[in-house]
């Protein structure tokens, strides 16, 4: 199932003036800040790119596939908490 835009654009509301852009790629979206990859948006959830910082940032989050035969990525399940998924991003990069 692909991701709505308005999924999309939910999420880039929570995270406006945070310079996160995002290439849409078969039905789903990839985000990007100062043009580096950080996650993506698949079937309507927000999932990151379990890089050292990331996991470290996100310690207890859940592991999802984004699609099928994808590496896992952990799943970001505060994106109704503007401030917190700004702040997550922010350190990310």
């Amino acid at each position: 199932m692909a991701s709505t835009k308005e999924y999309l654009e939910f999420v880039l509301g929570q995270l406006k003036n945070s310079g996160v852009s995002y290439k849409k790629m078969m039905g789903e979206y990839l985000l990007y800040s100062g043009g580096v990859l950080f996650g993506g948006i698949y079937d309507d959830r927000l999932l990151i790119k379990p890089t050292e910082k990331a996991k470290e940032l996100l310690p207890t989050a859940e592991y999802a596939l984004p699609y099928d035969g994808a590496k896992p990525m952990l799943v970001c399940d505060f994106v109704d908490d503007a401030e917190k998924l700004c702040e997550l991003i922010k350190n990310l990069i």
